[in-house]
């Protein structure tokens, strides 16, 4: 199942894991890669030495490509230097222009993809130089970009790109997904909420079981885990901190119930309510309340698994759907 992506990035599917925040680590992009896929790193909030351990941590762990995503909503130009100087093959921007960076990551022998919410959007990254749009969707979890949902989007998207690969991202949890963003042009699919289930992604035990007990309704598209990064609307699950917001009207900042407890601590500091944080495997509180980032794919979520197994499944699942049909029509 090779598409214009395999052939670029150098990878066997069409299969991407997405940079999902506390949760990426060397081990799981690693794991992603070495299936066959491409492995991201998200390394946004690392200072810049822990961002060049990161990516010589999963440079010991696999020779295949692998990827780092930068959010440019906040300053990255000194983890961009340490990823042009740590040969990193794929570097991914979110959240803002990527103009600024497209030339010079060339120059240092990488691709560059960046994440739109809109034709008009992959228009501009494409004009910018980018070799690989993301086409996000409204059902994706995490950060959100837009509001389109993932198939009209994608579809408006590789409508615009010409002969560019154009990832579909939001929603996709299975091979059947995979499946019906090529049919609509798509190179290959940007996949999170299922990694988040793998034996290696870096998350609490309570998160995951949310995942796995998580239904197609258990996710909303809120702005209140603001904390650390206002103004971004992002999706997660219902929890209690969700439900008492919205039993107290949907207050604005500053008037919301709890602000400012600390609901957790760990390896990554205390975790406050509102925040916008993944809780790891070390935190020790009141996991429940806190971030839980997921997207509406997440009833295709059942069962933990190595990130190597799911990528085979998807792969393999998207393989047998697309035979099917050709049997069948």
């Amino acid at each position: 199942m090779r598409t214009a992506l395999c052939e670029l990035i150098g990878i066997d599917v069409p299969i991407v894991q997405a940079p999902m925040g506390g949760a990426t680590c060397p081990a799981l992009a690693a794991a992603v890669s070495n299936a066959g896929a491409l492995g991201m790193l998200a390394l946004s909030w690392h200072p810049p030495e822990a961002a060049r351990t990161e990516i010589r941590a999963t440079q010991v762990l696999t020779d295949r490509p692998f990827g780092v995503n930068l959010v440019l909503a906040f300053a990255q130009e000194e983890r961009f230097a340490v990823c042009l100087e740590e040969g990193v093959r794929v570097i991914s921007f979110f959240w803002g222009d990527p103009a600024p960076f497209v030339a010079r990551a060339h120059d240092a022998g990488a691709l560059v993809t960046s994440t739109v919410a809109s034709a008009e959007g992959a228009r501009r990254a494409l004009g910018a130089g980018v070799d690989v749009v993301v086409a996000q969707g409204w059902e994706a979890g995490g950060h959100v970009l837009g509001e389109v949902a993932t198939l009209p989007l994608t579809r408006a998207v590789v409508a615009v790109a010409g002969a560019a690969p154009v990832l579909a991202a939001g929603g996709i949890s299975d091979g059947a997904g995979l499946a019906a963003v090529l049919a609509l042009g798509a190179a290959g699919a940007w996949i999170g909420t299922r990694f988040l289930a793998s034996d290696e992604a870096a998350i609490h035990p309570r998160y995951r079981d949310r995942l796995l007990q998580a239904n197609e309704t258990a996710t909303v598209h809120t702005d209140i885990f603001d904390g650390g990064w206002p103004g971004a609307p992002h999706r997660v699950l219902r929890n209690a901190t969700y439900d008492a917001w919205e039993a107290a009207g949907r207050p604005s900042a500053g008037s919301r119930p709890g602000e400012g407890d600390v609901l957790a601590t760990g390896g990554r500091g205390p975790m406050r309510r509102y925040a916008s944080a993944t809780p790891g495997p070390d935190a020790q509180g009141e996991i429940e309340a806190l971030s839980l980032w997921a997207g509406q794919g997440v009833a295709g979520v059942s069962h933990r698994q190595p990130a190597a197994a799911i990528v085979r499944e998807i792969a393999d699942g998207a393989d047998e759907v697309l035979r099917g049909l050709a049997a069948r029509f």
